[in-house]
């Protein structure tokens, strides 16, 4: 069975069996809402009240608020904004930049406080997301209904993804060639590694943390590499659990490098020149740099026992939103134009002419390392690879009951 078939029989299997898990929030299950929001809902019409959506009626109302207010996790929500107040020039876009620790905390702080000062709010982080927003009534799951049959429902339930992210490894191309360093990830805590793998910060990023916590996840696949590599069973530290927690704990006293910011952990791998330069550990997008600043990262692939771990960005209504339907207006703009088909031509630059009015709300995103929902979206050119890795997804559950149990081991071992 070829890599792509399993990658797809993996992901429908686990995204399945998941629905289930998922259940919080689905539209027929009763709901005991607040009453201040539950009258929010029927005026907006979202919830349980949603019905038949009017496109017309829901651009006009749109219009008479006249803004919508983002809090994002990613940057690149000004490019939206800019292109989304283009498309309705009536609408003005107020978005902020918060990371999606700080999104996060700031929609917790704020509903707290008895604020409900934003209409959207996307962001990764699933355990939180799912179980602390949506799941404490913070968020309302809104999906377009022209794109219900063209994303699966486990990416519009209980929260729809706006795109589906991948967390990898990437070398320095230049230096080691076409052959990556590693072909199993228990190298990197050897002796000849020490100090040369990067990776941003999991404490300032959950994307990040979900992708390290997901390693944590599948000890007994770490398990097995671990013998694969060295021909025997692995020995675990004093008050080490398990594999999972083993390569953490290997890894962060390999003399680790933790950096701020993405877009220096792809730096520090990728930019040319170097001698010896060490391998991240980092999102497969930032290999976009590749073209925007000459680096030269590449996948480390084929890599055991994974080589991607999926993480999913999601997008939803905050409660009470204040402008809820320019929040509907800029959740429909995010997916892109209905007519995009697998066959259809998105060309260079993504961000001009007709590549632009296709995308939509999708363009910045819309690179290799990343993926829309919508099965009938084609890949960036160079994400082409994306079906051959062997990839693990990130589990909500196991990121909300048993996520804080690794952060504390994390904490305190870079700490000692």
């Amino acid at each position: 069975m070829n890599k792509r078939i399993l990658h797809l029989l993996v992901l429908v299997l686990f995204l399945t069996a998941g629905i289930n898990l998922f259940a919080v929030g689905e539209k027929e299950e009763p709901v005991d809402y607040p009453p201040e929001m539950d009258a929010w809902l029927q005026e907006a019409k979202l919830g349980p009240y949603e019905g038949e959506q009017d496109w017309n009626e829901i651009e006009q109302l749109a219009n008479d608020e006249g803004e919508v207010i983002i809090y994002s996790s990613s940057s690149r929500v000004a490019k939206v904004a800019a292109v989304f107040e283009e498309e309705y020039p009536g609408i003005k876009v107020t978005f902020f930049d918060l990371g999606s620790v700080g999104t996060v905390e700031k929609t917790i702080s704020e509903q707290d406080a008895n604020l409900f000062n934003t209409d959207v709010i996307t962001t990764g982080g699933s355990g939180q997301v799912i179980h602390e927003l949506l799941g404490n009534y913070r968020l309302v799951n809104f999906v377009p209904d022209m794109y219900v049959d063209q994303i699966p429902e486990e990416l519009r339930e209980p929260l729809l993804a706006r795109i589906v992210e991948g967390y990898v490894l990437l070398y320095n191309q230049e230096f080691y060639g076409n052959t990556p360093p590693i072909s199993n990830i228990w190298e990197l805590t050897e002796e000849k590694w020490r100090g040369k793998v990067v990776l941003k910060d999991p404490m300032a990023s959950l994307t990040n943390k979900m992708g390290l916590w997901t390693m944590v996840q599948h000890a007994d696949e770490f398990e097995k590499a671990y013998k694969e590599l060295n021909g025997e069973k692995i020995v675990l530290h004093e008050n080490v659990p398990d594999a999972g927690y083993e390569f953490i704990f290997r890894l962060l006293h390999n003399d680790l490098i933790i950096l701020g910011s993405g877009s220096k952990v792809a730096k520090a791998s990728g930019a040319k020149g170097q001698t010896d330069p060490p391998i991240a550990i980092t999102g497969y997008t930032y290999i976009r740099y590749n073209a925007s600043k000459e680096y030269v990262n590449a996948l480390v692939t084929p890599l055991t026992p994974f080589e991607n771990i999926v993480t999913p960005v999601y997008t939803a209504i905050a409660r009470q939103a204040p402008h809820p339907n320019a929040a509907k207006l800029f959740t429909k703009f995010l997916l892109g134009d209905i007519n995009i088909t697998l066959d259809t031509e998105i060309s260079e630059p993504y961000n001009e002419g007709e590549s632009a009015r296709l995308l939509q709300g999708l363009g910045p995103y819309y690179e290799p390392g990343s993926k829309s929902p919508r099965d009938t979206v084609p890949v960036a050119k160079g994400g082409e690879g994306w079906y051959d890795l062997d990839s693990w997804i990130v589990d909500p559950d196991f990121m909300w009951y048993e996520g804080l149990k690794v952060q504390d081991f994390w904490v305190q071992e870079v700490g000692n």
